[in-house]
């Protein structure tokens, strides 16, 4: 498992299949909140942090496809 204390703001989120979900506002709890600047609609949304794979260097990495991540998003 990921170690939740490594994802820091402004971090950018890809799926597994490379699609890049957008950037870490910062965490809410048991969620990634990412920052609005980088969403279509202008609005915050978040992703479960179960849906995490890893955190490498400057990015984390799901564990599920953009499609997917999409899916799972909610304001």
């Amino acid at each position: 498992m990921h170690a939740s204390n490594n994802i820091r703001e402004h971090m950018n989120v890809v799926a597994n299949d490379g699609t890049t979900i957008g950037k870490v506002d910062h965490l809410e709890g048991d969620r990634i909140k990412l920052t609005r600047s980088d969403s279509p609609d202008g609005q915050h949304h978040y992703l479960p942090m179960s849906c995490v794979a890893s955190v490498e260097n400057d990015r984390v990495v799901l564990g599920v496809s953009g499609d997917e991540a999409a899916r799972m998003t909610d304001r």
